[in-house]
């Protein structure tokens, strides 16, 4: 039988690379679930090529659109919230795919977890708010997180056999972004296009700033300590521009294995559906021949401070990565807005981690009440940059 997939998220990055995998594989793969929150046009066209069960529409603004569109073909549609946190649970689902950005993707991906399914996952915003929780459920419930950010593919392949193998620590590499080399003064010119216009990998908005700032890097070392049940002592991150070694894993006894492919998001993704199992690829294949020299160098935390304060946000624990995370979502919102410049980025999250109320153990109430009130934080801040 095919594997029966949904796919949240569906109309980003992650998510039209997926169905790209699975259209390459449709002996294998079927797509049981769509949803998207805004984009209802690309919705529409991909429920009509790929003949789902049902798909939501996040924003109920655009519901009758998407039904009216839909209907002839007898595909199911719901819309809210409510309905993509409640559309994971369906019993017909092999395998949830969840490519939602930032906090919207935390319920859905407790909800997978609690209905026992397969998680393969590409919310890294959700173990970087609530990472204790989502890894106790899965503990408690047994049901498996495929990760499918390169990095953490990485790390999860390279431990395939090596489970009851110590760790001493594991390397997470990161290109550098569009700005590696930059000083502060230059960093204060630059723009939104520029950010976005990241020299490997092909992204959406949000990831691409991230990763410009480096943030993206700090987020995935929280995700990584819940992932792989690490210490914050035993994550580093190292600068890598070719992004062809994607994480190393260092063990106990001074051996080091890394995974190394050419970067295209679709072999993660398809890794993460494919699994146990690894599945033929039109793929390009790595020829180090031609790469050439592969580089590395430690990261500039002093001008790119986020990545620092990710760590910070790590050791420190409870809510306050939480905080980190709500803080940056509304920051690089409003830098993509020019409401702020790039430098201010760091400047939004720092005041929201200084000001936030810490909660040690915090609960599911708790994750929620502490993003809106990061977010309160980081708009009042907001307010007063000039």
């Amino acid at each position: 039988m095919k594997k029966r997939i949904a796919i949240l998220g569906s109309t980003g990055s992650i998510g039209t690379q997926a169905l790209d995998v699975i259209k390459t594989h449709s002996e294998l793969f079927s797509v049981e679930v769509l949803t998207a929150y805004n984009n209802f046009d690309l919705l529409i066209r991909q429920a009509a090529v790929f003949q789902p069960n049902a798909v939501v529409i996040g924003n109920d603004d655009h519901y009758q659109k998407v039904r009216e569109a839909l209907d002839p073909l007898d595909i199911h549609v719901y819309a809210g919230d409510d309905a993509v946190n409640q559309i994971v649970e369906m019993s017909s689902i092999d395998l949830v795919l969840i490519a939602i950005v930032g906090f919207k993707g935390l319920h859905p991906t407790i909800n997978t977890l609690r209905s026992r399914k397969p998680l393969a996952m590409a919310n890294k915003e959700s173990l970087v708010i609530a990472g204790d929780l989502i890894s106790s459920t899965a503990l408690n419930t047994g049901a498996p997180i495929i990760p499918i950010d390169s990095e953490h593919s990485a790390i999860f392949q390279c431990l395939m056999g090596e489970f009851n193998n110590p760790l001493k620590k594991v390397v997470l590499t990161a290109s550098g972004g569009p700005f590696r080399g930059y000083t502060k003064d230059k960093l204060s010119r630059v723009t939104a296009r520029e950010a976005l216009a990241h020299p490997n990998w092909n992204m959406g908005n949000k990831v691409s700033i991230d990763s410009a700032t480096l943030i993206n890097k700090g987020l995935e070392a929280i995700e990584a300590r819940w992932l792989f049940g690490l210490q914050p002592a035993q994550i580093e991150v190292i600068i890598h521009p070719q992004s062809i070694v994607h994480s190393l894993v260092y063990f106990t006894d001074s051996s080091v294995k890394a995974q190394l492919s050419l970067p295209d998001m679709r072999l993660p993704i398809q890794f993460a559906l494919s699994y146990p199992d690894r599945l033929d690829s039109n793929l390009p294949s790595l020829d180090l021949s031609l790469v050439g020299a592969l580089t590395f160098e430690q990261p500039d935390v002093e001008n790119f401070r986020n990545l620092a304060l990710a760590f910070e946000a790590m050791k420190k624990g409870g809510n306050m990565p939480c905080v980190l995370n709500a803080a940056n979502e509304t920051a690089v919102d409003a830098f993509l807005h020019d409401r702020i410049g790039f430098i201010h980025i760091p400047e939004v999250i720092e005041k929201c981690m200084e000001k936030a109320p810490f909660i040690r153990k915090p609960g599911m109430d708790d994750y929620v009440e502490t993003d809106n009130i990061a977010r309160i934080e980081a708009n009042e801040f907001i307010k007063t940059i000039r």
